[in-house]
């Protein structure tokens, strides 16, 4: 695509092209004029018809100079450009929009930022390729909008005042009319959104909430601004938004004359209290609320629309368990050890840095746990990287972005990038990058509860483990004395058609050696 400097120069170039031909066609119709003038007739009629070709000459070079123009301003006073939402992740097809940081008629520049879009993996900020003013904005809030179809639609910077200059004061107006309509109706949808932009110390803030909250609050009518959000930061939960529904209807019942019943054994009396006397206010359960449905359908999108894609495929694989104590003694002297160092160096220093660290000296010995199966389900795709990822429960949901080559960091350097990788998830910003191409998972289900679990393998790979919590548990040692211990059970799932329960034991006996004797994998790090 040509740029608007590039059109201008060519155009130059042609006007001198266009000029100098007018001239060479000038000069043989002066010589050829010369010809049929007889020498003994009056050099007034050669001057004359001299004076006539120039005369003639030169309106064909303005003519020719305006049409040119004409076409030159035409081509680069272009329809605006229609700026596509371009692909932004592994097998992602629609993204749903979350806010606009642009309205019709901004001006804008290159790299600022045009609208944040949250897909099945991450949230993602669009930015402008292009100079120019946002001439329309092809999706509202909440919109799920397709890779490869129009995000909005930018003019150029340049074209714009070309456009200008050929309307005339009319258009100029009808245009200044048309774009302070849209502005404001705009701006008008914005304030009256779900995802309204509150103000506090005079300062904007979105209002923090879930696709899955936004959808629910869309359905019911609801503005998210009147919800008081009693998450992190403010954030609107699920349960505020049904509180909200529950105060709205029982402010509403409670407006309602209650009809007294007397029920008899045989017979039902019922008896209306009369307008004169005061009606009795009495509470309801909210299954007799009329103006309540008794159901609430919210549509699935975001990331629970990848759980249920990612669920469906792996149910088309045969899994097979594993499970095994893990004594955590040894691992927690280790970490109380190296916990205030990792504070003087601002990293938070928990239990997964070592464990993630351990599992992969362990993928070392066994890689086949470390594969993935071919689309064709004819070849065994070997890693020779350790991508782990770390299941985390996020406010958007269930996510699990991955430590880049953990066979090449130290066990700080593993703390310092599942901290950042925390952080962006409770903030909703994780990328693309952050959450694509693991090679095996863990899922720390232990933090909240729980000891054994079946976790489902996350496709393409083909083993995973959930961490229980760690429990204080009576043990017999070697003399059979019973001691206490701390103990910690790791449960897996393989992939049955590459994986047997022989292999997924021996790399739990190597894992298991590497966490109740720590220091052995100073041995094997390298």
């Amino acid at each position: 695509m040509l740029s608007t400097r590039q059109i201008l120069s060519k155009s130059k170039r042609l006007v001198n092209v266009c000029q100098k031909q007018q001239k060479q066609q000038l000069i043989r119709g002066i010589s050829t004029t010369s010809c049929f003038i007889k020498k003994n007739e009056n050099d007034i009629i050669a001057k004359n018809s001299i004076s006539n070709n120039r005369s003639i000459s030169t309106l064909n070079n303005k003519s020719i100079n305006n049409k040119f123009e004409k076409q030159v301003r035409n081509y680069s006073s272009k329809a605006p450009i229609k700026f596509n939402l371009a692909d932004v992740g592994e097998g992602i097809a629609e993204c749903e929009v979350l806010v606009w940081y642009v309205k019709e008629g901004d001006q804008i520049k290159e790299f600022d930022k045009l609208c944040e879009v949250q897909s099945d993996k991450a949230t993602v900020e669009i930015t402008s390729r292009y100079d120019g003013i946002v001439t329309k904005i092809c999706h509202k809030i909440g919109d799920m909008a397709k890779v490869g179809e129009p995000l909005v639609e930018i003019t150029p910077e340049g074209s714009v005042d070309e456009v200008k200059l050929n309307a005339g004061p009319a258009s100029e107006t009808i245009a200044t009319t048309t774009t302070e309509q849209s502005s404001s109706s705009s701006s008008s949808s914005l304030d009256h959104h779900e995802y309204d932009i509150t103000k506090k110390d005079g300062q904007k803030y979105k209002v923090l909430a879930t696709p899955s909250v936004r959808n629910l609050a869309k359905l019911n009518s609801i503005n998210l601004n009147s919800i008081q959000g009693t998450g992190k930061d403010g954030r609107v939960l699920k349960e505020n938004v049904l509180d909200f529904l529950n105060g709205v209807s029982q402010s509403k019942t409670a407006s309602i004359p209650i009809v007294q019943q007397k029920t008899t054994t045989t017979t039902t009396t019922t008896t209306i209290t009369p307008a004169a006397t005061e009606p009795v206010i009495v509470s309801a359960p909210i299954i007799n609320n009329l103006n309540k449905e008794r159901e609430t359908r919210v549509p699935i999108s975001g990331i629970k629309k990848v759980m249920v894609k990612s669920m469906n495929a792996a149910t088309a694989v045969p899994h097979f368990g594993f499970s095994e104590e893990y004594i955590m003694d040894s691992l927690t002297a280790l970490r109380n050890q190296m916990k205030p160092m990792a504070e003087s160096r601002g990293i938070k220093l928990s239990y997964m840095p070592f464990l993630i660290k351990a599992t992969s000296l362990a993928l070392l010995r066994y890689p086949v746990l470390n594969s993935s199966v071919s689309p064709t389900e004819t070849e065994i795709i070997y890693k020779n990287y350790h991508n782990i990822g770390v299941a985390m429960d996020t406010p958007q949901g269930l996510l699990v972005p991955n430590i880049k080559n953990v066979e090449s960091k130290s066990i700080l350097e593993i703390a310092q990038e599942l901290n950042r990788l925390q952080k962006l998830g409770i903030a909703g910003q994780l990328t693309p990058a952050d959450m694509s191409g693991g090679t095996f998972s863990l899922s720390n289900i232990g933090t909240i509860g729980g000891t054994y679990c079946s976790p489902v393998l996350l496709l393409p790979e083909v083993c995973i483990g959930a961490i229980g919590k760690i429990q204080k548990l009576p043990r017999f040692d070697k003399h059979g004395n019973i001691i206490p211990q701390s103990i910690m059970i790791i449960s897996w799932s393989g992939d049955h058609r590459v994986i047997d329960g022989a292999t997924i034991a021996n790399f739990s006996n190597v894992l298991k050696g590497y966490i109740e004797n720590p220091s052995t994998m100073l041995m094997d790090t390298r």
